[in-house]
């Protein structure tokens, strides 16, 4: 039985007709006009614009006829008295139904190209949603996207990696459950003999009208990379039929694009991987050559020292035992930092660093740590410069002290002999800033941000060191929420600086 939306076409178009014939008798009534039979083209041209090839035939067919037996002698009959006339209806007809399959061709070009860049907009939406970082998410944006698109009742998208996401009321959600996934589009068939070649290398998009499961029910599209299945696509149609068979050619697409974000997310994931593995190598020899240099250093120095003590054959004066001694501390002291940066280090990469914040004075803070250093420093002048009535700041007391150690270290490593080194602390604001300033060769702009990751170092008169120091203070200071960097001083040299949140 024809639906009552497929007949309502052709009755617009016998109304047209009517209306038309009904213009051309009230024309016809005042004055004769030739080839008033023209009026009839415009509705024949509406019929095919808005209806279809079908109800622009229906129009011309319409359009012979009522002019023939309304405005034709002998009216109300399809006979003809004049031959001629019948020129003129066979003209009528012809150019009626030229006109409506020219109108009919241009409306299903429309109806195409709209439908073509639907289809593509669709897509460019899925490409651009599984770009989101969280999969599971990005997955539910799809689904949610092509059934708004399609019209479709429900949408469910399954990965061999455990995930489904669907989209749609429950009752369709449980219809797409009960799919038996096993009876995908082309299964049982080879690969190459229900696939073809799709959008990126190594992804196969299976054509939807080689097997479909039942038009009663969902389709089942599978998605592939490199001929491999890695997952499914489900789609439900309005009143549980399946999708038409355009829709089906729109989610194989869909399918296809799944497949290829598929392979690019296991591609990133790849990539990810090799990148921590390469990082890691670079990290454990940077570490293995840190360990072999600057641990041999001092465990030599302070062997040596010690040894030179234990020598009972040579009597050396308390001068020389005071140097030895001297040495043994200075070399232990430089092994328990450099130990406690690698402590500090792994502790930042495990991601247990939560710094013990408490209400401290800064300028007795930064005194405390200058008061240590200076006799480390003797080629050196530290000076502090602390601005007046400086308010309490929330830190954490051993963190900070060790950033300030290492900074003024750093400092006075690469600064000229006979230099300042000056520690400075001022308010920014919201914020307390420190900097350590010295009048060494300066830090290359290059370096300026690598110089704060781990292993890495400005090489600067060859100065000796591990490259962990700058990179613990980094991640302390942004530990409390305060951000560090580089700045190069006027007339020669190098300035550090680092803010505190004065209550973080």
């Amino acid at each position: 039985m024809i639906g009552r939306n497929a007949v309502v076409p052709y009755l617009w178009a016998l109304a047209g007709v009517a209306l038309v014939s009904g213009l051309i008798a009230l024309v016809s009534a005042d004055a004769r006009i030739a080839n008033v039979s023209i009026l009839y083209l415009p509705a024949v041209l509406l019929a095919a614009a808005r209806a279809g090839r079908g109800p622009a035939i229906v129009a011309s067919l319409a359009a012979f006829l009522a002019y023939d037996l309304l405005f034709v002698e002998p009216r109300f009959h399809l006979a003809v008295a004049d031959p001629q006339e019948w020129i003129a209806l066979l003209l009528l007809l012809l150019a009626a139904i030229i006109t409506g399959q020219v109108a009919a061709d241009q409306r299903t070009r429309a109806r195409e190209a709209q439908r073509r860049e639907r289809e593509a907009i669709l897509l460019y939406d899925v490409t651009r949603l599984m770009g989101d970082p969280d999969l599971d998410r990005a997955l539910a944006d799809v689904a949610e996207r092509v059934r708004r698109e399609l019209g479709l009742a429900g949408v469910a998208i399954e990965l061999e990696e455990g995930r489904h996401v669907a989209s749609g009321d429950e009752d369709a959600r449980r219809a797409l459950r009960t799919v038996d996934a096993s009876r995908a589009v082309g299964a049982g068939r080879s690969p190459t003999a229900t696939a073809r070649s799709g959008p990126v290398r190594g992804v196969r998009v299976v054509s939807p009208y080689l097997r479909r499961i039942s038009a009663a029910g969902p389709s089942s599209i599978p998605i592939l990379v490199e001929d491999r299945r890695v997952g499914t696509l489900l789609a439900l149609g309005p009143r549980g039929r399946g999708p038409s068979r355009d829709e089906d050619r729109v989610l194989a697409a869909v399918a296809a694009q799944l497949g290829s974000a598929t392979l690019r997310e296991r591609l990133r994931r790849e990539a990810a991987e090799a990148e921590v593995l390469r990082r890691a190598d670079e990290a454990k020899r940077a570490l293995l050559h840190a360990v072999s240099h600057d641990l041999r250093t001092p465990l030599s120095s302070i062997i040596a020292g010690a040894t030179s003590l234990r020598q009972h054959d040579v009597a050396w004066s308390e001068d020389e035992r005071e140097e030895f001694l001297a040495g043994i501390e200075d070399e232990a002291r430089r092994l328990d930092r450099f130990v406690g940066d690698l402590l500090s280090v792994s502790r930042i990469e495990s991601g247990t660093l939560r710094p013990a914040k408490d209400w401290h004075d800064v300028g007795d803070l930064v005194d405390d740590v200058v008061g240590r250093m200076r006799p480390h420093a003797p080629r050196h002048r530290i000076v502090v410069d602390i601005a007046d009535e400086l308010p309490p700041t929330k830190l954490d007391q051993v963190e900070i002290e060790q950033v300030l150690t290492n900074l003024i270290e750093n400092a006075t490593k690469y600064a000229d002999v006979g230099t300042e080194v000056v520690v400075s602390v001022r308010q920014d604001g919201d914020d307390v800033r420190f900097d350590i300033s010295d009048r060494g060769p300066g830090v290359p702009l290059e370096a300026a941000r690598r110089v704060f990751e781990p292993f890495e170092r400005a090489a600067r008169d060859g100065a000796a060191g591990t490259g962990l120091g700058l990179a613990v203070a980094k991640s302390f200071v942004e530990a409390h929420g305060g951000r560090i960097w580089i700045e190069q001083r006027t007339g020669g040299g190098s300035t550090f600086a680092f803010t505190l949140p004065r209550s973080a």
